[in-house]
């Protein structure tokens, strides 16, 4: 199987992200997943979109100079999924949301990236799931169209807390918006207890792929706790013909357990471990 790896520059948030940078290529690493977190990752968007085009570039230049490339832009406006979820009851927030997804595929172009991730929105408290379940719909159906006009494909990652936290309900949404594609991360489900064979049937839906290890009850685990069985996902992606990137995605932060893992080893051991499975596929 022909595989295209990448790695997460959020992965490593306690370098800068000159270091963070360094520290992929010299993993090996050909791509890199950039997180566009604002409050919380290298790259804010609040910053980044004041000289998008110019910024971009820059960064463009910095990949460049390590062997990098761009191979995801991943848009989230606040710490908190709520404030600027796409599906918003307010509508001023989600002119803004529109607006920062507009410099968020101008600053794609700026890169060279062709992808773009956001999350699908969550459910509001006050109203019927179907209602704002139908806002995200006619959001990301906006989305998509803006993002078919620049050349880019979309897609949107069905997680923990999302008005799409089952994999039932994250292809009922794909359905409702053609176009739509995920970014596909089975350990939000694995760490519901979701077993890998009712998340298999999104992988035709996949254009980006977030790998690492969980278990039920954890959303990030060392690599000895994985419960995914990645042999099964990569021979399903395989079948699908998925041609996009690999993205090996640790992260660390103060949520979910999501610090209590040594990053650097994680990512060299699920790295490895993928490669030597699409190697015999």
């Amino acid at each position: 199987m022909k595989t295209k790896f990448a790695c997460a520059d959020f992965t490593f948030p306690l370098l800068s992200h000159a270091g963070a940078l360094d520290l992929i290529a010299l993993l090996g690493f050909k791509g890199v997943d950039l997180g566009l977190f604002d409050g919380r990752s290298h790259l804010w968007p609040s910053k980044e979109f004041r000289a998008t085009g110019r910024n971009a570039r820059r960064l463009r230049r910095s990949l460049a100079d390590r062997g990098l490339v761009a191979a995801d832009v991943f848009l989230q406006m606040a710490p908190d999924f709520t404030p600027y979820a796409v599906n918003q009851p307010d509508a001023r927030r989600r002119r803004k949301a529109r607006d920062w997804f507009q410099h968020t595929l101008d600053y794609a172009h700026g890169l060279g990236c062709h992808h773009v991730t956001t999350l699908p929105g969550v459910e509001f408290k006050g109203e019927s799931r179907e209602v704002s379940l139908a806002r995200a719909a006619d959001e990301l159906a906006w989305r998509v169209a803006r993002s078919r006009e620049a050349g880019l494909v979309f897609g949107v990652e069905a997680h923990v807390g999302s008005i799409v936290d089952t994999p039932e309900r994250a292809l009922d949404l794909v359905g409702r918006v053609p176009g739509l594609t995920l970014t596909l991360d089975y350990t939000h489900f694995t760490r519901a207890g979701i077993p890998d064979r009712r998340v298999e049937p999104m992988v035709k839906h996949a254009t980006h792929v977030h790998m690492r290890g969980a278990c039920r009850g954890r959303l990030q685990c060392n690599f000895r706790q994985n419960t995914i069985n990645y042999p099964r996902m990569l021979a399903a992606m395989k079948r699908a013909g998925y041609r996009g990137w690999i993205g090996v995605e640790y992260v660390w932060i103060d949520w979910e357990h999501c610090n209590e893992s040594d990053n650097v080893s994680e990512t060299i051991l699920m790295r490895d471990h993928l490669q030597a499975i699409a190697a015999k596929l």
